[in-house]
Formats: structure tokens, sequence, C-alpha cells
């Protein structure tokens, strides 16, 4: 028999997003849950079906084993990346640490090789360094939010040069996230986790 409703582990596979990020939609209320008569927290099905079709995202199978084939290809599509930095270790390091949670990765180290990687891999989320040799990381920013062909696609800004003239600049460039260097490998995931999942401005929104 079909279940009505999701533990967390399960509504977080179903979004696409790490445990951590779902208790933090259901414990701030900006997602719907129950709680059962042993204190294990749910979410209904329709409830979690209804966010995320409100949000653009595709209905989910209904069961554990069956899935439409458009479903497929919007998650792989939500979990494409590019890392644009001039610091090959940066690259490599990023690179690890993306692809060991199943996102396609692509690199680029300059802004000119950006522009190319960005119509070619058709990304969904860049890792973008700022401070770059040619076209910095304000341009390539700036220059994907301007194209109506790319504004779609996510930014999450990286720097080494953390200052509040660099974080302003770049957020009004359109930049949708921003971590200072040194970067934490949690808190980078976390970041393209909620950048991916679609749900960015409906928790700033709530």
């Amino acid at each position: 028999m079909e279940k009505d409703y999701y533990t967390i582990p399960e509504a977080a596979k179903i979004c696409s997003v790490g445990r951590t990020t779902m208790w933090r939609w259901v414990k701030s209320g900006r997602l719907k849950a129950f709680v059962t008569l042993g204190g294990q927290h749910r979410i209904r099905k329709n409830d979690l079906q209804a966010s995320l079709a409100e949000k653009g995202m595709y209905p989910f199978p209904t069961n554990g084993e069956t899935q439409h084939p458009e479903i497929s290809e919007t998650r792989s599509f939500l979990r494409k990346i590019l890392i644009v930095d001039d610091d090959p270790d940066i690259r490599k390091i990023m690179t690890r640490f993306l692809s060991a949670k199943d996102y396609e990765v692509a690199v680029a180290s300059d802004g000119f090789e950006a522009g190319t990687k960005v119509m070619d891999f058709n990304p969904d989320l860049l890792v973008l360094d700022l401070i770059m040799p040619g076209i910095d990381g304000f341009e390539v920013c700036k220059r994907i939010k301007e194209n109506p062909r790319t504004s779609q696609i996510k930014v999450l800004a990286i720097t080494g040069y953390d200052t509040e003239e660099n974080r302003d600049r770049i957020m009004e460039a359109g930049a949708d996230g921003y971590l200072a260097k040194p970067i934490e490998r949690d808190r980078l995931l976390e970041e393209v986790e909620v950048l991916l999942a679609g749900f960015g401005h409906w928790i700033d929104d709530w």
C-alpha cells in the first residue's frame, strides 16, 4: 500500500537536498509537517508535492520504485555545476567535494573559458571566483544575469578577498550566494543544496 506521508530522509531524497536542509525547512515552518504520537516528524505527500509544484519543480513518483523519465531529467539538470576559478587546487578540491555528492561537475580556469563552458555545459549553478585575470567574476556574473538565455543560472560567488565592497558589488551584479575562502566543505554543500533545490527565494520569502 502506498504511503501518503514521508519521513525527513525520504523527503530530502525526493527534493535532492540533505537531511539538515530539510530539517531546517520543517523546523522553521517553511514546509508543513506533522508529529506522530511517537514524536516523529512526517511530511504529507500532498503538502510536499504542492510545495514542489509551487516552485516549478516536477512532481515526484507515486512509489519508491517507479520514476517518470521527466523527473530523472529534471534531477540531472539540477545537479550540473560549473566551477570557475584560476587556482587549480581550488578546482580540484571543489570538484572532489561536489562529485562525491553526485553532482555533475565541469571546470573553467578563467572568465573567457567560463563563457564557452556556460553555453556548452548549460550548468544550473556557477561556483564563481571573483578575482581572476582577464574577465573577472564580477563581469562574468553580470553577463550571465543580463543574458535572457542564461539569467536563470544560479551564481555562488567565492573569494579570498572578503570585503564589504566586493560582497555588495557581486550581489548587485546578480549573484545568488556568497562565501569567503577558505570554504568549509559542509558550508559549501549546504549552500549548493539550497540553490540547486530551487528553494532560495522560497526561504527568503517565507
